[in-house]
């Protein structure tokens, strides 16, 4: 029993909630009074609201993303028709911008805008008549009946609570969670860039935790055994004394099975940092590295500078000098940018050969000013969540779904790593975008799916390919399948191998255990 529920939707069981675990280490003279029950977007509305309800709570805090609004709207809109009474308190990105518009906010009560961690305590201690002062926040309304509000909600803004008044929630994280799911880790807020198509670039100023305080909480989860720290810092590399500091204190406790993940800025990389980074072993870090465009134009238009020279040349330390994997995004759809320039900043990208390149659709995030291209470029994104674009004035709405298979096919050939030694095979000396899009193609109509293909008959598919569309050797494509196959632990032979003569598995293409699976099957090419 809980007179105060902090819930959410997860969009996997691994993933673990950050927010709720802030809000719940800031709550206080409430925290007893207080419980978190994490659900993934799979699970129906109705279990959720039973077990919310057996906790019989009079405020349930319900923290929206883009990836669980529909799910979180379906579970407000019920819970609140089944139980009137209960204050039910939104808060995250989601509902932070554009909030009247909303559904789920009109089926809620309040909503808390942007950092809530201050503010929502205050909120449920004036709702529960704990505290009678309005001079804790001012702004925040005294509330005596929640239900006097009529239908629309009480916005709130959660405003930007210095960093020095928050308490960090990593003792939150339970045994569970060190064993089985992402442990969520940052030492910095906001972001100094403005993005037109990015939330944070509406976090400005950048604030630090105290380091001092912050290293102590890492030790403490490295002590209980925590090994993959994933840092959502959306600027890592910013503050050269932070980001040294921190890569001192994770090698100097080098493990085996030691796994660090970063957002970087791509063209900031001094020799500082380059001496440190080049120290660790292959695969233990892993730099998530936004290139978005190589189009200078574009980004002039969407408000994003970088120098691509400078990012080139980092890119080429990391993957010659260094055993750092590099996870590099681009994205389709951005205002001004044709089939060709997108296929020609891929090409110059996989020329710099990171492990993994995301390509990300572009969304259309309440708030962000992207909205501003609209009309001239005739932005069309879906009504629905993850608010993709769905056609522009340059890409028309089956090509850009053509490109959206072509990611798909993309992040299951390539980044994967199932197939390191194959898929370059694809283009060999031509144009990789040209070729992997032919490929992509080809796939899709030979599969009439995108979703679903087993790993055996994606291989025997790639194997179709290479022979039939770019005049490889049968026994060449067969020996390089047949090597990234057995690389990552099988050792079945399929149907369409066997009637090459093929070596015999052996111990040393099996993939290192101890790193993440995606990132030690990478690990082994050279």
């Amino acid at each position: 029993m809980a007179d105060i529920v902090l819930t959410t939707l997860n969009a996997r069981y691994w993933h673990s909630s950050f927010g709720l675990r802030y809000l719940m280490a800031n709550m206080g003279d409430l925290t007893s009074r207080t419980t978190m029950l994490e659900f993934g977007i799979s699970e129906r509305s109705v279990d959720l609201i039973d077990r919310i309800l057996k906790q019989d709570p009079k405020i349930v805090g319900v923290g929206v993303y883009i990836w669980n609004v529909d799910a979180a709207t379906e579970l407000v809109q019920n819970l609140k028709a089944i139980r009137p009474d209960i204050t039910i308190v939104l808060g995250g990105p989601e509902v932070s911008y554009e909030t009247e518009s909303q559904p789920i906010a009109h089926a809620a009560d309040f909503v808390i805008t942007g950092e809530a961690d201050t503010t929502f305590p205050i909120l449920c201690q004036q709702l529960l008549g704990e505290d009678k002062s309005a001079s804790l926040l001012p702004g925040l309304p005294i509330v005596t009946d929640a239900a006097g509000f009529g239908s629309h909600p009480k916005i709130i803004s959660g405003g930007v609570p210095p960093l020095d008044t928050i308490h960090l929630p990593y003792d939150l994280y339970t045994d569970e969670d060190i064993a089985h799911r992402v442990i969520y880790v940052e030492v910095s807020r906001g972001c100094p860039f403005t993005c037109e198509f990015c939330l944070s670039a509406l976090d400005i100023p950048v604030r630090l935790f105290d380091l001092d305080e912050f290293l102590a909480a890492m030790q403490s989860l490295y002590d209980r055994g925590v090994r993959q720290f994933k840092f959502v810092d959306r600027t890592f590399n910013l503050n050269m004394r932070v980001s040294v500091a921190i890569l001192e204190f994770f090698l100097q406790r080098m493990q085996p099975d030691l796994f660090l993940h970063f957002e970087m800025i791509p063209d900031r990389l001094p020799e500082s940092l380059r001496a440190l980074i080049a120290k660790f072993p292959p695969g233990v870090l892993q730099f998530e590295i936004g290139v978005q465009t190589f189009n200078d134009e574009v980004g002039e238009l969407i408000s994003r500078r970088q120098d691509n020279q400078k990012l080139e040349d980092n890119f080429r330390f990391l993957r010659r000098e260094t055993g750092v994997h590099i996870h590099a995004d681009l994205i389709i759809g951005l205002p001004g940018e044709d089939i060709e320039s997108f296929g020609a900043g891929f090409d110059r990208l996989v020329g710099l050969e990171p492990q993994e390149i995301q390509i990300g659709v572009l969304k259309r995030l309440k708030g962000t000013p992207i909205t501003r291209h609209d009309s001239e470029w005739k932005m069309v994104y879906s009504q629905h969540a993850p608010f993709e674009i769905l056609c522009n004035r340059l890409i028309d709405f089956e090509l850009m779904h053509r490109l959206r298979r072509f990611s798909r096919f993309w992040d299951l050939v390539a980044n994967s790593g199932n197939f390191n030694h194959s898929y370059p095979l694809i283009w060999n000396d031509a144009s990789p975008f040209e070729r992997f899009l032919q490929f992509s193609d080809w796939l899709f109509a030979v599969e009439n799916r995108s979703h679903g293909i087993p790993l055996a008959k994606l291989a025997e598919r790639l194997f179709e390919f290479l022979c039939g569309n770019s005049g490889c050797e049968k026994v060449e494509v067969a020996l390089s399948i047949w090597r990234d196959y057995i690389a990552g632990g099988r050792r079945d032979r399929p149907a369409f191998l066997r009637p090459f003569n093929l070596p015999a598995p052996h111990e040393m293409e099996t993939k290192d255990k101890q790193l993440p699976c995606r990132q030690a099957r990478h690990v082994q090419v050279k």
